[in-house]
């Protein structure tokens, strides 16, 4: 089963729809350049970003995040296997690091208050699936990654970046076109159409960090 079918094969939802997006808002960092770092290793690391720097001089100029990240799955995940890739063990091991103690305040909060909780993130759905889970979202909406016919890392994604525009395109494709959110929150330029949807917009409205962050 995919990631998208563990997530979106719900019933639509009763409660009010909050959408929050993850890296730099329920978490401190990105938490995709971390999962590479944690997957590559010391050595791994410095030989991949020495082999990503045509990359990042190429996103000084023209800005593509889009680009710079598929170059990165090129690097650092071509040819692995989604069992191989499942970041269970990175998402237990990095939890207490990464994960914002106010925003999950406010995300038990709707959840105790019924909402459809939806993770809106531009990092890939297979490795924030495993923080979506123990989270109990009931939504994840991410960048997919493409695999081939052997359930390996085909070396790009399979479809846009999940920011700005691309955010709002798929709340609607997920719940409807004429889609109500209640509250969004975001923390960057990536995430102001997704606030623009909301009738409670917060912008980096999460603020503390955990006791353990390195």
């Amino acid at each position: 089963m995919s990631e998208r079918q563990t997530f979106q094969g719900n019933p639509p939802p009763a409660g009010p729809i909050v959408a929050f997006d993850f890296d730099g808002t329920l978490t401190v960092r990105d938490s995709f350049t971390a999962f590479l770092r944690h997957r590559a290793g010391r050595r791994g690391w410095a030989a991949g970003l020495a082999r990503l720097a045509p990359a990042v001089g190429v996103y000084a100029r023209d800005r593509d995040r889009g680009r710079l990240k598929a170059q990165s799955v090129r690097i650092f995940l071509k040819g692995v296997p989604r069992p191989v890739l499942e970041a269970e063990a990175f998402a237990e091991a990095s939890w207490d690091r990464l994960m914002r103690p106010d925003a999950l305040a406010c995300w038990n909060d709707w959840g105790a208050r019924g909402a459809h909780r939806v993770i809106v993130t531009a990092s890939p759905e297979t490795t924030v699936a495993p923080f979506a889970r123990r989270l109990g979202a009931e939504g994840l909406l991410g960048t997919p990654l493409l695999f081939d016919s052997q359930e390996c890392v085909a070396g790009t994604f399979d479809g846009p970046n999940c920011r700005g525009e691309e955010k709002v395109r798929r709340i609607r494709a997920a719940y409807g076109p004429d889609v109500r959110i209640a509250a969004a929150y975001g923390d960057t330029s990536g995430d102001t159409e997704m606030l623009a949807l909301a009738e409670k917009p917060g912008f980096r409205v999460f603020t503390a960090w955990p006791g353990n962050a390195v």
